[in-house]
C-alpha cells in the first residue's frame, strides 16, 4: 500500500512539473507578442548604399581619343606596433570603411565642441566644399576606352583577358568602370584640379589594398638616397615601399644636415593625411603595412643586388640594406623582429611613359653644403625676381608653392628641393606634393626659413588662409584632426604627441607671418589672393 502511494505521488509531481514549466513557456510567449517593436530607439545609424565609385555614363570613361586599357593596365606604375594583435588592425581597417570602430556621428555640442568625428564634421564645412571648375575632356589625364573591361585569365596566370573575352569571364549588369582594380580607378580619376576628389569613396578601399593586397614582387627602386622597394599586387597595382627607420620618440639630431637625415615612414604616412585636412590632396595614398621581410622580400624578389644584401643579425632577426647613397651597409641594415618589418605603402601614380611628368627646381631650394647659402636665404628681396620668372609670373604657381610651404613648415620637412606637374596640364594645374620622408623628424624646435616663400612674397591664397583659420580654432584643432585620421592606420600610433601638439604651436606661427604681412600691406587683397569668390 506503501508504495502505491509514492508511486501515485511522483507520477502528480512530476506532471504538476511539466505543467509549471509549460505554463511559463506561454507567459514568456505572450509578453514577447505583447511588447512592440521598436528599430529606431537603439541610435545606431543606419547602414549607408554602398558607393558605387562612378556610375556608368560617367564622362571619365567617355571622349575623343580614348586610351587603351590594356595600357594603362600593362604599365600600373613606375616596429613599435609590431606587438599589436591582427585583430586590432583589423578593426583599423573597418573604421577606414565606416564600418563600427570609428563614430561617424556629428553635431554641435556645449561651449561649440563638436561631437563625435571632427574630421566628418571639417569635410562638410562650406570651405571645404568650394565648388571646382567643370572638368572637360582636356582636363582629364587619361580618357580610356568605355567598352574595354579588366579582369585577368581565370587560370591564374598573369596574362591580360580582352574585351571580347571579358564578356564571358565577367558577371553581367557591370559596367566597364566596375571591372577596373582600385589603383586603376584612382589613376583614371586625376585631373588638372585635384590627384583625388574631396570625398572620393575608393579612398578607403585603396588604403585597404595597400595595407593587405598580396606582394607578389618588391624590387629596388632605382635612384634615389635612401632605401626604397616598389612592390607589386596581383592585380598588377604597385606601391612605394620606404622601410621604418626610426622609432617614433626619436628625434633628429640637431647636429644633423637637412640632407643626411633619415627617411621615416611614419612622416609618409602622416604627410598624406595631413595633404588632405588642409584641403590640398596632392599627396598619393600612403598606408602602414608590416611587412615579412622573409615572405614578401627576400624569397620573391628578382632583383640580385637586393638580395646579395640579406643576413642573418647575431640575435637572430632576418636583415638588409640593399644599394643607395646613403645608409645602405651592414651598420645600417634593416632588420625584423625576428622578420617583420614596417613601412610606409603609397599608391604609385601612373607610369610616365604613359602620363609624363615635368620636374621642377625649387626657387627656395637650399644649397645642400655644409656651409654654403642659396641665394634666397640672403636677399630679402628674392621673391621680386622669382614674380618675373616664368611660371611663376602669372596664374596660381607661386600660391601653390606658397601652399607647399606651409605644407613643409607645419611637418618640418627642410628637403624639398624639387616639385613635380603632370606635363599635359602645361602651368595651369597643381603641385604633386611627393617624397615626404624626411618630415616629422623634429617637435621640440621649428625652422622658420621653411616659411621663406611665405614671409618674402607676402601672398596666400584666400582659401587657404581661412582653412588655416580654421584648423586653429578648437572645435576644429589642428592636432586633433590629424590623430583622428592616424587613428585608422594599421600601424597607428603614428606620430608621437609631441609631434601633434607641435602642429598647434607651428600653425600659430604661420598664422602669425600672415597677420605680419596684412598689417605691413596697402590693400588686404595684396595678401590674401581671392579664389573663392563669394563662396564664403
Amino acid at each position: 500500500m506503501r508504495r502505491q502511494l509514492q508511486t501515485l505521488f511522483q507520477r502528480k509531481f512530476k506532471v504538476s512539473l511539466l505543467f509549471l514549466l509549460l505554463l511559463a513557456l506561454l507567459v514568456h510567449l505572450a509578453m514577447d507578442l505583447a511588447l512592440p517593436t521598436a528599430h529606431g530607439s537603439c541610435g545606431c545609424d543606419a547602414k549607408a548604399p554602398k558607393a558605387s565609385g562612378v556610375p556608368s555614363g560617367n564622362s571619365v570613361l567617355a571622349g575623343p581619343k580614348k586610351l587603351s586599357l590594356r595600357i594603362l593596365q600593362d604599365f600600373s606604375g613606375s616596429n613599435g606596433s609590431l606587438e599589436k594583435g591582427s585583430q586590432l588592425q583589423g578593426a583599423r581597417l573597418q573604421a577606414r570603411d565606416g564600418k563600427p570602430g570609428v563614430r561617424h556621428q556629428r553635431g554641435e555640442g556645449k561651449a561649440g565642441q563638436i561631437e563625435g568625428s571632427k574630421l566628418a564634421a571639417l569635410f562638410e564645412h562650406p570651405l571645404y566644399n568650394i565648388p571646382m571648375p567643370e572638368v572637360t575632356e582636356k582636363d582629364k589625364l587619361f580618357v580610356v576606352n568605355p567598352m574595354e573591361k579588366f579582369s585577368l585569365r581565370s587560370s591564374g596566370s598573369d596574362e591580360w583577358v580582352s574585351s571580347s573575352k571579358a564578356e564571358t569571364l565577367l558577371p553581367t549588369g557591370k559596367t566597364a568602370y566596375d571591372t577596373y582594380p582600385t589603383w586603376l580607378k584612382f589613376h583614371v580619376g586625376i585631373n588638372r584640379y585635384e590627384l583625388y576628389p574631396r570625398r572620393d569613396p575608393l579612398m578607403p578601399t585603396l588604403l585597404r589594398d595597400l595595407a593587405t593586397q598580396r606582394i607578389v614582387s618588391s624590387v629596388q627602386k632605382s635612384g634615389g638616397t635612401q632605401l626604397k622597394l616598389i612592390m607589386t599586387f596581383p592585380n598588377y597595382g604597385q606601391a612605394l615601399f620606404k622601410p621604418m627607420k626610426q622609432t617614433r620618440d626619436q628625434e633628429t639630431p640637431i647636429d644633423f644636415f637637412y640632407f643626411s637625415d633619415f627617411e621615416r615612414h611614419n612622416a609618409e604616412i602622416a604627410a598624406f593625411h595631413l595633404d588632405r585636412i588642409l584641403g590640398f590632396r596632392r599627396i598619393p595614398p600612403v598606408s602602414g603595412r608590416l611587412v615579412n621581410i622573409t615572405r614578401e622580400i627576400r624569397d620573391i624578389t628578382t632583383d640580385k643586388k637586393l638580395a646579395k644584401t640579406f643576413f642573418t643579425s647575431p640575435a637572430g632577426n632576418v636583415c638588409f640594406y640593399g644599394e643607395c647613397s646613403y645608409y645602405c651597409s651592414t651598420e645600417h641594415a634593416l632588420c625584423g623582429k625576428p622578420d617583420r618589418l614596417e613601412g610606409s605603402m603609397a599608391a604609385l601614380l601612373p607610369d610616365k611613359t604613359l602620363a609624363k611628368r615635368r620636374s621642377w627646381r625649387s626657387p627656395w631650394r637650399r644649397s645642400y653644403h655644409k656651409s654654403k647659402k642659396a641665394e634666397w636665404e640672403l636677399n630679402p628681396n628674392y621673391c621680386a625676381q622669382v614674380r618675373e620668372t616664368p611660371p611663376y609670373d602669372r596664374g596660381h604657381r607661386l600660391l601653390d608653392l606658397i601652399d607647399m610651404a606651409v605644407l613643409d613648415f607645419l611637418m618640418g620637412n627642410m628637403d624639398r628641393h624639387h616639385y613635380e606637374t603632370f606635363e599635359k596640364f602645361g602651368n595651369d594645374t597643381f603641385l604633386l606634393h611627393l617624397d615626404n620622408g624626411r618630415g616629422f623628424g623634429t617637435h621640440s624646435r621649428d625652422e622658420p626659413s621653411i616659411l621663406a616663400p611665405l614671409r618674402q612674397c607676402c601672398s596666400i591664397k584666400k582659401s587657404t588662409y581661412l582653412r588655416l583659420q580654421l584648423l586653429a580654432t578648437q572645435p576644429y584643432r589642428l592636432s586633433d584632426l590629424l590623430r583622428e585620421a592616424l587613428a585608422t592606420d594599421p600601424l597607428a600610433p603614428i606620430l608621437a604627441e609631441p609631434h601633434l601638439r607641435a602642429l598647434d604651436r607651428r600653425l600659430g606661427k604661420v598664422l602669425v607671418t600672415v597677420g605680419r604681412c596684412l598689417a605691413g600691406a596697402a590693400r588686404r587683397d595684396e595678401v590674401l589672393v581671392d579664389d573663392v569668390g563669394s563662396w564664403v
